[in-house]
This record gives C-alpha cells, structure tokens and sequence, in this order.
C-alpha cells in the first residue's frame, strides 16, 4: 500500500476482527455480525455521523463475503453510473461469482429519478446495496429502498476505540510503523477526545503531528500534546444546520429549557451556535417555550424573551451569544406550566370536532341600529359597573356551559 495515501485509508480494518467500535451492531451476537458470517446479506443502509466507520465497515463486509466491491459517491455519480456498476455486477467475465455489493456513499444526495434506477436491482439481487448516509434515511431515502434494506444506525466512536485505533496506527507498517515516534497515552487520549468521535479527524491529526515534527537529534519524532493540538482542526460539534443532527439539538435545547436544566440548556445552546445555527431562529425557539412551558407560572419570561429576540437581531453574533444565555436561563430557571398550552389545544380540538353551538346573545355585537331589535348585545352586563369589576354572566355558547379549558396548576399563583 502506499504511503502516499491517507492514513485513515491506509489502517482500515480488513476483517470483522480487526474492526474496533460500533459493537452494538456488529458484536459477535449481533443480527449483522451472524448475517455476514452466514453469507446470508441483504441491502443496509449505514446511517451515522462522518468519520463512525461506515465505509470500513462496507470494505470489511466485502472482505469478508468475497463479494465485488463497487463504490459509487452520490456527489459525483449519475443515472450513467449505476448502469455501468450494475452490467458489470451482472456480467460472469467481470464478476465470476455473480455476487456484487454495490457501495453508495452519502447516498441520500441521490434524488428521486437516480435512487429508482436502483430498485430492480436490489430487488432481483442483481447488487447487495450498502448505502452510508449521515441523514435520516427515513425521511432522505426511497421508501422503496428502505423496505428492502435493514437500517444500521452507527454512533460516533467511543473515546477509548478511537484511542485503541491511533495506538495500531503508531505500529502499523502501513500506517506510521516505519517512523521512530514518541507520544504519550495522554497525548493520544487528548487527540480521541478533541476529535469528537470522528477517528478520520483523529487520524488526519496524527498523521499531520507526525509529518510535520522534525526528528530531534536522536532521530526520533515527539509529539506534545501541544503539537497535537496544533495538528488537529478546531473541534466542531457534530452539528449540520440543514439536517437530521439540526433537529435532535434544537430537540434537547428545548426539552432542558422545559425540563428547568440551565446547564443542559447552556451547553447544546453553544453546540447550536458553534455549529453554524441562526441566532434569530435559537431567539424564536426561546419566545417559543417562554410561552408554551413557563406560561402564566411566570408571564414575565415571555417578555424578556421578546425583547432578547429583538436584542439579538439589533445586535448579531458574537455578542448575541449573551443574549441568548440569559433569556434561555431566564426560562431554564423559571417555575413552570402548561396550562394555557393545554387551554388553546383542548378548544382548538372542539372547535373543530363538535357542534359548539352559537354565541350567546347577550354578547353579540351590534354595531348597526336595529340589530338590537332582534336580541343581538340585549341583557350584556359591563363587568366595571359591579363591584370588583366582575359579574356573574353566561359567555360560553349553551352546548359548552361547564367546559374548562384553563385548569390552574400549583405553579400559577
């Protein structure tokens, strides 16, 4: 193998064995784990973060059931493209075992037309389909598709695989085994953490720290935690602002905020912003729950909200991040309720399933001379003229006297 090809390529696994991380799927009593030593495969979709081992895992599958590999990148690949890698699945000269998997990575950039061109295929097994998608396969893949593949959802590596893997690249002949290096489990352990469960970010970083180190005078290369810092891009959360991770952050900004956790609310506000997220938008899910979650408990959230949302457009990043920490606090640490949440859904499903009758007369208006000849405002009682400002009167339409919709919990002074 060249060294001239990326480090990440050059120590991926070639067995099941060698294969560190995901064992919640690929453990030895695991469905896919038997699915593959049986030599009894159907089409998957990989679904996981980049840098979690879906292309490895494609390779070691091929590995291991000496199927032909073909790999196609739904970027750069056309309807041209699977014609071609399909004829070549079906012709004995090219592939003499008539088994074929057909590797499509980031395969939820296919549209509609390309991920058809696909289905008879699988569907006759002329390929085994192995799609990795880091998306929602569920809303970004053929449904089609989806019936006729079992869905692997893979995680972000663990701390102590990506740690397991850097060590083997140190003393892999084909990956860094033929430089004299010097690094401390502390250093490595550093570069497993920073790289946020990507081991290709993890890699990259090693590979970089070592290339660009000078051997000092006993020719070996050290590597401080300080060098592997340098070598490694800022951390970024693993966040994509249009897609499937866009919503299970914005999900758990939200649920702290109504579960009254500021320190949950505070740490996936700043993976939202380190991710690229707008800060109007964060604002407007503030205002959201101020209203919905906090609600009469504490009607002042919903002010503060308001006016933190018009902070925030006025004054942009980087200072809006301030803003935005303290309105979401603000509703983090606030009492909660729900009530008046509940009060406009409950009616909302009467209004539109029932027959709720019609307006009491009393309070109709009548804006027009002679719409009181006929009972329209006729008997209404202005509140302010009784004492304490209120008076007993009917305001609910006769088939509803007796619904509650705003119910008072123990939060609502």
């Amino acid at each position: 193998m060249e060294l001239n090809q990326p480090l990440a390529y050059r120590v991926r696994p070639k067995s099941l064995d060698e294969f560190v991380g995901q064992e919640h799927v690929i453990g030895k009593d695991k469905l896919l784990y038997r699915t593959i030593k049986a030599d009894r495969l159907s089409s998957l979709i990989l679904w996981g973060p980049p840098g979690c081992g879906k292309t490895s895992l494609a390779k070691v599958i091929s590995e291991t059931t000496k199927y032909k590999f073909t790999k196609l990148n739904a970027v750069t690949s056309g309807v041209g493209d699977i014609k071609k890698a399909i004829e070549e699945a079906d012709n004995p000269l090219l592939n003499p075992s008539g088994k074929c998997i057909l590797f499509i990575d980031e395969i939820h950039r296919f549209n509609k037309l390309q991920q058809d061109a696909l289905l008879p295929f699988v569907e006759d097994g002329t390929v085994i389909l192995i799609g990795a998608t880091t998306e929602n396969p569920y809303f970004e893949v053929n449904k089609a598709l989806i019936s006729r593949s079992m869905v692997i959802k893979l995680e972000p590596l663990k701390k102590e695989d990506i740690f397991k893997v850097l060590k083997n690249a140190i003393i892999n002949k084909e990956g860094l085994g033929s430089y004299n290096i010097k690094i401390s489990d502390e250093t490595l352990e550093t570069i497993a953490e920073v790289s946020g469960g990507d081991v290709r970010t993890a890699l990259n970083g090693l590979e970089v720290a070592v290339l660009t180190t000078k051997m000092n005078s006993d020719g070996v290369i050290e590597i401080t935690n300080e060098i592997a810092s340098q070598s490694l891009n800022k951390r970024k959360a693993m966040f994509d602002k249009t897609g499937d991770s866009h919503y299970d952050n914005i999900s758990a900004f939200i649920k702290s905020m109504r579960g009254s956790d500021p320190d949950a609310t505070v740490f996936y506000l700043a993976r939202a912003l380190n991710g690229g997220e707008d800060p109007v938008f964060l604002a407007r899910r503030i205002v959201i729950a101020a209203s919905e979650d906090v609600g009469m408990a504490n009607p002042n959230a919903l002010i503060l909200a308001t006016s933190a949302m018009q902070a925030v457009t006025m004054v942009g990043m980087p200072e809006a991040r301030i803003i935005l920490s303290e309105a979401a606090v603000y509703v983090a640490t606030s009492k909660k309720s729900n009530a008046s949440y509940n009060a406009i859904n409950k009616a909302i499903e009467d209004v539109s399933t029932k027959d709720t009758g019609t307006i009491p007369m009393h309070i109709r208006n009548a804006p027009a001379q002679g719409m009181s000849e006929f009972g329209y405002g006729e008997g209404y009682k202005y509140p302010h003229n009784y004492p304490g400002h209120w008076v007993e009167q009917q305001y609910l339409p006769d088939k509803m006297i007796g619904t509650k919709y705003y119910i008072k919990d123990e939060n609502i002074e």
